[in-house]
């Protein structure tokens, strides 16, 4: 993929993420309008052009270790070798947009326009140049949130919209600095929702083909009705320049963090303590859940919320606070909504039926300072990455797994889900439908205990383990690579 992050430097051009994507529902948005003009009249003066520095490092002193007497003769011949003066860096510069909240000089942006600025500077669309401090900053949605003194200026802010309601095809205008040039009014209408880009477990992008380019970073993307629905965050392009694809992040999202961000300076998500990975559709007929749907839990912070209402690893997590779980990413974006010390009702589906629990959800960033953070995002979780060097797909054994396979009830291991065609584990002969009992005659209970003894047997230079396994109620071994 080409994706873009763009952040524009004046002197040397600094690519970070950038770009638009939007439009609300309904009427007003269902045609074309014979002009643009009123609209971008009305919200240009909400638009900012952001500036950032950043002072240059000190140069070291690694020059010649001798010194002449002054005025030597060899000073003017040789000034390269003997000036002890070092040529005068000049601070970088980048630029990027942003957008008026509250006119008492509240600014939203991206967090990417000001990550590692030592000052920040805000210029208005009359030309007025303002200081401006940070107030909160949030590297997973790359949003920041800023404050300037108005110093007498009577500054406009623009609402924030629904982007809920936004639909693919309608209408939407981004204004921003593309390349430094000042307040550029975009039109173009949102291509699709919901899109997933790599940049992180809260990816859920709006996508238009609006034209965005490098400077447009943090700059708002507005529906017809004058709402901004979106934050221009970054686009795709095999040139660094726009081709049609850009996408930007939804106010659904970015809403709440923005408020947090003024109420705390940071966020403060919401978090449950698990471990998650997709359902597939073999492992939704192990577990006898009647759709592949849901946030399989493959592990449980001990001493974490989840724990604490009774979550078990096994267990699929089909509902949570009264909202549907489609799959992992889903359930990522409802939890860290969710107000933390909220007693929250959710869904799981174990031994073949829905049980009904209810959590006390934690703060997300306060697990982090802790330590008690579980895992990575699911998808892209330790566990996952080393089973998929090998080929697999594992979850733990469950009642339903036991009775699809005409187990003994006293059979413990992890049932494997899927083997990638041509990998190590194909390669052996292994199959989805397998129980892996143990790994180098170690027990294993959960696809963790599988991953960190093959992480011991890495340790200690052995080229593979051997895993022994039932299958069709048969024990099998096999030596599996593992390098």
């Amino acid at each position: 993929m080409f994706l873009k992050p763009l952040r524009t430097a004046l002197a040397a051009a600094t690519l970070l993420i950038v770009t638009p994507v939007m439009v609300s529902g309904g009427a007003s948005a269902a045609s074309a309008p014979d002009s643009f003009a009123d609209l971008a009249e009305r919200l240009l003066p909400s638009v900012v052009n952001i500036s950032t520095s950043q002072a240059p490092e000190a140069p070291s002193d690694d020059g010649p270790q001798f010194r002449l007497p002054p005025d030597s003769p060899f000073q003017d011949l040789f000034p390269e070798f003997f000036d002890r003066e070092r040529p005068q860096q000049r601070p970088s510069t980048s630029l990027g947009s942003g957008f008026i909240i509250d006119a008492s000089g509240i600014i939203v942006t991206n967090n990417h326009v000001i990550a590692d600025a030592d000052e920040i500077r805000v210029t208005l669309s009359n030309d007025v140049e303002l200081p401006a401090e940070i107030i909160g900053r949030d590297e997973k949605t790359d949003i920041a949130v800023l404050k300037v003194d108005p110093a007498g200026q009577s500054l406009k802010a623009v609402p924030i919209g629904d982007s809920s309601k936004t639909r693919i095809g309608d209408w939407v205008i981004a204004i921003g600095n593309p390349f430094g040039l000042g307040g550029t009014v975009t039109a173009g209408i949102v291509s699709a929702r919901g899109r997933d880009i790599g940049q992180g477990r809260y990816d859920d992008f709006i996508q238009t083909d609006a034209s965005i380019n490098r400077g447009n970073s943090g700059g708002p993307m507005f529906n017809m009705d004058g709402e901004v629905i979106g934050i221009n965050t970054a686009i795709f392009s095999p040139t660094g320049g726009s081709v049609g694809i850009g996408f930007a992040v939804p106010t659904s999202l970015a809403g709440k963090v923005i408020d947090q961000l003024i109420e705390f300076g940071r966020t403060r998500r919401g978090w449950i303590g698990v471990r998650i990975q997709p359902v597939t559709d073999d492992i939704a007929e192990t577990l006898s859940l009647p759709l592949a749907r849901g946030a399989l839990v493959a592990a449980v912070t001990e001493t974490g919320p989840a724990e604490g209402a009774g979550m078990k690893a096994g267990d699929v997590i089909i509902e949570f606070n009264g909202k549907d779980i489609e799959d992992p990413r889903g359930l990522v974006r409802i939890v860290g909504d969710t107000e933390v010390g909220a007693d929250t009702p959710v869904t799981i589906w174990r031994n073949g039926e829905a049980v009904d629990l209810t959590i006390k959800v934690g703060e997300l960033e306060e697990a982090e300072r802790t330590g008690l953070l579980a895992s990575t995002p699911s998808g892209d979780s330790p566990v996952e990455r080393a089973l998929g060097r090998v080929g697999l797909q594992l979850a733990p054994v469950t009642e339903g797994v036991i009775e699809r396979f005409g187990l003994g009830s006293n059979v413990e291991g992890v049932v494997v889900t899927d083997v990638a065609s041509g990998s190590p584990a194909d390669d052996k002969g292994m199959q989805a439908g397998d129980i892996i009992l143990e790994i180098d005659t170690e027990s294993v209970a959960t696809p963790g205990d599988v991953v960190d003894l093959m992480r011991k047997a890495e340790e200690s230079n052995k080229r593979s383990v051997l895993v022994r396994y039932l299958r069709n109620g048969e024990p099998e071994l096999i030596a599996l690579p593992i390098r």
